[in-house]
């Protein structure tokens, strides 16, 4: 690895080289719309603003369909479009009985089943009310995994703003193991299934008790990443055990949003606050970005044992002060190594290096409405 003159190493480099000559195309779910961000020679411009009224919680893109994408709403259902963002049609209206789609996942290694021929990959849906849907025909049909809402731990699964109810917060598909599929439930649980959500294996001792973004990588089996409102926990044995890593954030150990560096899985970043209104309510808004990754060993100070991480620091070169924005929803870019994006209410951010500097997307016009709105989502993808 070289560096240049300016301080950047040939990782750097590379990863500029390669958003600068491939399409990026960004996806996020704001308070009350969808907004599509384009990358193109000339710099980014936003190209569509969709789905108003909606209040979108979560949105997806198909991995293996470009095209496609998908989008949860609060009281509107499921979306899905078939151009980008362009335009889009209510799906799942006979058979998701529950009209609040919280989370969805589409799946890198599971196809339609065998007497499908649409060439979607599996999608996962989760909402409000807890149940758990899933769909193996590009989301014309769908099928209900009521063993989910069987297990013991249900009975104490509630939403604080919401105690007499509970939701599916986040699903994840694993990258590497077909079939195996986690849900996060807001709050109480986070729970998993080796069979694409037909049976499911309940919460365990240790584990994160608030998940707000899990992530699993495609070079590290077994490995899981939580961001939670209880703090960050990682699991080396798909979910069977967990380990709670705070060192270094201090009093922000509430967490929203996470994302892996889709080359090194030991490079992640995580959103963070001190608490719920810091973290979501503009007028009392204060929240940061951390970053960790491999280094020198550190102790642990729970255990005594000494392991290979390095303590969570606090990143701010390129973004804006803490005071005033709301916590950032990430995302990493699917195919190039150390690029990494951020959204907030002060606007869009991305990072060439890994997650140390970030540069503001000061190509897109950020209208003032947007300064006290909290992006709930952030979809990436690369052509």
């Amino acid at each position: 690895m070289y560096v240049t003159a300016d301080g950047f190493n040939s990782r750097d480099v590379a990863s500029l080289l390669a958003l600068t000559s491939m399409s990026t195309k960004l996806m996020i779910a704001m308070e009350d719309s969808v907004i599509m961000i384009e990358s193109s020679k000339t710099g980014w411009k936003k190209t569509y603003e969709t789905l108003k009224g909606t209040r979108p919680q979560c949105i997806t893109f198909d991995p293996n369909n470009p095209n496609r994408a998908y989008c949860g709403t609060l009281s509107r259902g499921l979306w899905k479009t078939d151009d980008s963002g362009q335009s889009w049609d209510s799906i799942g209206k006979e058979t998701i009985s529950n009209s609040d789609v919280m989370s969805i996942s589409v799946s890198n290694l599971e196809g339609g089943g065998k007497n499908s021929n649409k060439g979607f990959n599996t999608v996962y849906v989760g909402t409000e009310p807890t149940a758990f849907y899933r769909s193996d025909d590009g989301g014309e049909s769908w099928d209900k995994m009521s063993s989910l809402n069987n297990l013991k731990s249900s009975s104490s699964w509630s939403f604080p703003p919401r105690p007499w109810t509970s939701h599916v917060r986040w699903i994840e598909s694993d990258k590497t193991k077909p079939g195996y599929v986690y849900a996060a439930i807001e709050a109480g649980a986070l729970v998993q299934s080796h069979d694409g959500g037909r049976t499911w294996i309940d919460r365990v001792q240790g584990g994160p008790y608030d998940t707000h973004t899990l992530a699993t990588h495609k070079k590290m089996l077994g490995r899981l990443y939580s961001a939670a409102g209880d703090g960050y926990f990682e699991s080396y044995n798909y979910g069977q055990s967990w380990k709670r890593s705070v060192e270094g954030l201090g009093d922000h150990d509430y967490l929203f949003s996470l994302a892996v560096d889709s080359d090194d899985p030991e490079t992640v970043i995580v959103s963070a606050s001190q608490w719920p209104s810091k973290a979501y309510y503009v007028e009392d808004a204060e929240s940061l970005i951390y970053r960790r990754t491999s280094s020198s060993p550190v102790k642990d100070t729970e255990d005594n044992n000494i392991n290979d991480k390095e303590e969570w620091k606090l990143v701010s070169n390129g973004l804006p002060k803490p005071t005033g924005m709301l916590i950032s929803v990430l995302a990493a870019n699917p195919r190039i190594a150390g690029a990494f994006y951020a959204a907030n209410n002060r606007g869009i951010f991305y990072s060439t290096d890994s997650g140390i500097s970030w540069k503001m997307l000061d190509d897109i016009q950020w209208p003032k409405k947007y300064l006290s709105e909290h992006p709930w989502a952030l979809a990436v993808r690369e052509d």
